[in-house]
């Protein structure tokens, strides 16, 4: 059972989830490759030699630190989104670490992304692969009153 807010009853929580997830997807591919860059003079420059292998680390850390400290990367943040477990409640670094390792083998995996992103734009709760096997969802962000 799942206290997350059911999209019937509660449609606000996931309008518009999905292409705000996808514009997150975008701004946070845009923080790791600053990461990356400033990372790169430090190496005496061979970082540029396994560079995918240095992109892959500066995500995975990342996102995993970002969603155990507010349960958003700053992408989603910016985007006024975030994850929840399915007590509704942000994710530990436990939660993260695993929801990274999922979009990480996502990535890897072309068949495996082209389902998590059909499920993203379909399914009533916005949610991916890796979301369905955790039972976590993305969500607007609640406002304070």
């Amino acid at each position: 059972m799942t206290r997350l807010p059911d999209p019937d009853m509660q449609p606000e929580f996931y309008e518009g989830v999905a292409m705000k997830r996808l514009l997150a997807w975008v701004l946070d591919a845009v923080v790791i490759a600053g990461f990356c860059l400033l990372i790169i003079p430090f190496t005496a420059f061979t970082a540029l030699f396994f560079l995918p292998l240095l992109w892959l680390v500066v995500s995975f850390v990342y996102r995993v630190i970002t969603l155990a400290n507010g349960s958003a990367t700053w992408g989603m943040r910016l985007m006024s989104i975030e994850l929840r477990d399915t007590a509704d409640q942000p994710l530990d670094l436990g939660l993260a670490f695993f929801h990274t390792l999922g979009y990480s083998l996502s990535i890897g995996i072309f068949l495996v992304q082209l389902v998590s992103m059909v499920l993203m734009a379909t399914s009533a709760r916005c949610q991916g692969l890796s979301d369905l096997v955790l039972g976590t969802a993305m969500l607007n962000r609640r406002r304070l009153r």
